[in-house]
Formats: C-alpha cells, structure tokens, sequence
C-alpha cells in the first residue's frame, strides 16, 4: 500500500505538553477529518508535518520520502492552507501572488485566475483590506493553484459563514474526485467532516484515540439515555463519557450490543454524532 501521509511514533516535547508517540496513515484519494479539543495537539503536528518544529523522535512520510529529507520537494506538492493569515498586508492580491508563484514548479496561473473569479476576489485589493472570509479564500486559491497532491488545511473553515464553509467543502469534494489528490482537514467543526470526510483520526491530551473510516466510528459509538436506577459501578465502566441528572443520564458508549443485552428496553440508544464523540471522550 503507498500512503500519501504516514506519521509513525511522532514525538514532541515542550515542558507542559507531550505529543506522545502518535500514528496515523492516510491513503490517496481521500478525505482525513483531524478532531479534538483546542490544546489536543493538532497544530503542533501539522507543523511537525510541515517541518516547523523539530520532532524529538518517530518517522514521518509525505508520498513516501523523509519530509525532512526531501523537504523541497515535498513541499513543492503540498498546498497549505492556515487558519491565520500570514501574508504581507500591504501587498495586493496580485503582488502576493507573484511571490509565492515563484516557489512552486507547476503554478498555474489560469487556475489561479479561475479560483479568484469564483470566490470573487480582487486581485488590486490590498491584503489588510480583506475579511477574514476573503482571506481564507485567497489561501485557498493559492493552495489549489500549483497542482498539488495532498491538501493540509488548519482550521480553514474557523469563523467563516454557513454558505462559505459549504462551498469550501464541494470543492475539497471536487478535488479528491482526482484518485491521487488527498486532502488532511484539522477542525473542531466536526459537522463540517461528516459531510466529507472518509477518515477520521481523533486525538486528545497528545494521544490519538482512533483513527478509523468516518463510517466506522459513526456505526461503533452509541448515545444511551436511561434512568439513573439503572447506574453502578460496573455499568459505568462501561461509558467513554456520562452526564447524569436528578432524572436520568445519556452517555456514549462502543458497547452498544453489551447494553443492548444487559438492559433491552429500558434504555434509549440514539447514533453518536462526531461532535457527540469527542465532546464525551475529552468530558469523561
């Protein structure tokens, strides 16, 4: 199997935080939604990815070759796009983009021209003079206009409008429709990747919990509500997550046909959102 992405026993230590030993793979032609609570350790592996910070050990891979190795050109293949802009301000659209063309082998310029006319930019505005919607699509733009085959996205739909973020997501779909493009998506808008995403890699306090098809996960996990009567020790044990109140309580759970069996239809099992996921595995 030839991964677009491998990341195996990452590593990275900062004196309050530990990023310990994750791994994860992802395949071409697929979407990677990458979830977890703010501080779980999602922007500082991206930059590991990315080569921004020095790892302290394990091995990371982007289409098969050392990222630190082959640094150049790798990055020469990825499209980038941040959740904070870190263009020059005072240039225009257009001045800005003749600087970063000239980083990237395979610019395309038509395709460029095409992404400015659909999100309706102007390439004489200046960049301060952007939203942060505006901003966003100028990334995008320039992430989708050298041909590159693994998409890295930070957070790109943070802030931004219901009818912007829908449109981001048609055209990720659009891409992956190319067999040898993939794209890795970082959000804590988790109702965003259950609308794209074919992987979901779940991490929390600097350790992966899962990394599995969206479908899989979806399809293990379980939202039970019950009566607190029903509540002992060895029943907790059996909960990721529990919220109780004075008459009753809903937990999430990868048990569902224990408790199927253990309390038929005492219970009521709803399907377990991604949101629904994270939020009772982070609460405990």
């Amino acid at each position: 199997m030839d991964y677009i992405l491998e990341v195996s026993n990452l590593r990275k230590e900062f004196k309050d935080f530990t990023l310990n030993d994750i791994s994860f793979r992802l395949e071409p032609g697929y979407i990677m939604g990458f979830i977890g609570p703010n501080g779980a350790g999602k922007s500082t592996t991206i930059k590991l990815i990315m080569n921004l910070l020095k790892k302290n050990s394990g091995e990371i891979k982007v289409f098969g070759k050392d990222h630190i190795k082959y640094e150049k050109e790798i990055k020469d293949r990825i499209g980038f796009v941040y959740d904070e802009n870190y263009y020059y301000e005072d240039l225009t659209i257009s001045k800005m983009k003749n600087i970063v063309a000239s980083f990237y082998s395979k610019w395309d310029d038509h395709r460029f021209n095409y992404y400015i006319d659909k999100f309706d930019l102007n390439p004489k505005a200046k960049i301060k003079t952007l939203s942060k919607g505006m901003k966003m699509k100028f990334s995008l733009a320039i992430a989708l206009s050298h041909n590159a085959e693994l998409i890295i996205m930070d957070e790109p739909t943070s802030g931004l409008d219901p009818v912007f973020r829908r449109e981001i997501l048609e055209i990720l779909y659009d891409i992956i429709q190319d067999e040898n493009k993939s794209i890795f998506f970082s959000t804590h808008i988790t109702t965003d990747l259950e609308k794209i995403a074919d992987y979901i890699t779940f991490i929390n306090k600097g350790e992966i919990v899962f990394s599995e098809s969206k479908d899989k996960v979806l399809e293990n996990y379980a939202i039970v509500k019950g009566g607190t009567n029903l509540l002992n020790r060895d029943v907790r044990k059996k909960f990721i997550g529990l919220r109780e109140t004075p008459v009753g309580f809903e937990g999430l759970t990868n048990s569902v046909d224990h408790m199927k069996k253990t309390f038929g239809n005492q219970i009521l099992i709803e399907k377990a959102s991604l949101e629904d996921i994270m939020v009772y595995s982070v609460r405990g």
